[in-house]
């Protein structure tokens, strides 16, 4: 049994990777700077015309101590002065409706400017305080997720499949110490966990106590059976299914909680030695693995109509039948016919209009807003 060691250094420096960026981040969209300051120019001069055409019905009660008549030309630049709170008082509010005007309409409008002039400062607040409340709420209500450690190839292509299979994006929690890895599962639309997930309390974060299922998807085997075992004391009921590089290490992975193990390097060599002896065989295997494109390996639960009846009669190609826990192949005598609380592994193939599109980039919704999968 072979299990590459982590140096102290390493380990040190893992550790101080998810010291300095412990925090969960939800998927957002931010616009561009660019956009933000055109948006507020937008905004502001939305403001001055509403404040021009609330003044120019009104500016007979308007004096001009200049020449006594207020023309369009004045009422921009009352509104101007007025929204900037300059004030120059060369043009005032005559008549009590004008008074009235100013107090109820312009006085509004100058806040709304000045709010819009300081909207940057005034974001930060308004952004922290929604995102400490978003990130409580998602807590809160986050159970029976998925969490995925390790976002490299085969984190991302695992979560590619569960939401190809039907699983929302809201229901996947990626966890990675780099957090340009997880900056890159926000864009795709999912939450994530900046940390070490041999840590519980970086497992905490993410609801891996909560969860449904636990997917371990690290670089290193000896990373792995940490996670497994650290998942697995914080949840007995959580499904794990770890992949590992070496076959060696597969029986430790089990002992340490995993229910399912996969060798990513001999699973690769075996699709690599059958493409070299059958392409066409490979290629249908690469196919069956590929979830929401052509052919597509599934599991389904009996209907009633099949019950009684032989697994050749139905309109699926069973490859496989699970009664209890046991896993019988299609020609098992036991299998002969089916019963109603039975599941089976068959192979179809997937309509048009189920194929899978991978996650596109959250939309925007405002500069700075979450964007938060919907529920």
């Amino acid at each position: 049994m072979r299990l590459p060691s982590s140096s102290p250094t390493e380990r040190s420096e893992r550790s101080e990777l998810a010291d300095r960026s412990p925090g969960v981040r939800l998927p957002r969209y931010a616009a561009g700077p660019l956009i933000q300051v055109a948006r507020r120019l937008l905004l502001a001069t939305g403001v001055m015309a509403l404040a021009a055409v609330l003044v120019y019905l009104d500016r007979r009660g308007y004096h001009d101590n200049h020449d006594g008549e207020v023309s369009f030309t004045d009422v921009l630049y009352y509104v101007t002065v007025s929204l900037s709170t300059t004030g120059y008082g060369d043009i005032v509010p005559e008549s009590d409706g004008a008074r009235l005007l100013t107090t109820f309409a312009i006085t509004p409008l100058r806040v709304a400017f000045l709010i819009i002039l300081v909207g940057t400062t005034l974001e930060v607040l308004t952004e922290r305080t929604r995102d400490q409340w978003r990130l409580s709420h998602w807590r809160k209500h986050l159970r029976d997720h998925t969490v995925i450690v390790g976002f490299g190839t085969k984190g991302r292509s695992a979560a590619e499949t569960l939401v190809s299979g039907g699983l929302g994006q809201d229901q996947i929690v990626v966890v990675d110490p780099a957090p340009q890895v997880v900056e890159a599962a926000n864009a795709l639309g999912y939450a994530g966990v900046v940390g070490d997930a041999t840590r519980s309390d970086v497992l905490v974060r993410a609801r891996a106590d909560r969860a449904r299922q636990v997917v371990i998807a690290t670089q290193r085997d000896d990373t792995a059976v940490l996670v497994a075992l650290t998942a697995r004391q914080l949840s007995k009921q959580v499904r794990i299914v770890a992949s590992v590089r070496e076959q060696e290490n597969v029986p430790l992975l089990r002992q340490s909680g995993a229910d399912s193990v996969i060798t990513s390097a001999s699973a690769v060599g075996r699709l690599l030695g059958l493409s070299m002896i059958s392409p066409s065989s490979g290629a249908v295997m690469e196919d069956l693995i590929q979830h929401g494109k052509g052919l597509s390996l599934k599991e389904r639960p009996v209907t009633s109509q099949e019950a009684g009846r032989s697994p050749r009669d139905c309109p699926d190609l069973v490859v496989s039948v699970i009664r209890g826990h046991r896993l019988l192949p299609y020609d098992d005598p036991d299998a002969a016919t089916l019963e109603l609380t039975d599941r089976l592994v068959v192979i179809r193939r997937v309509p048009p209009e189920e194929r899978h599109t991978h996650p596109r980039r959250p939309q925007e919704r405002g500069p700075g807003s979450w964007r938060i999968p919907r529920r």
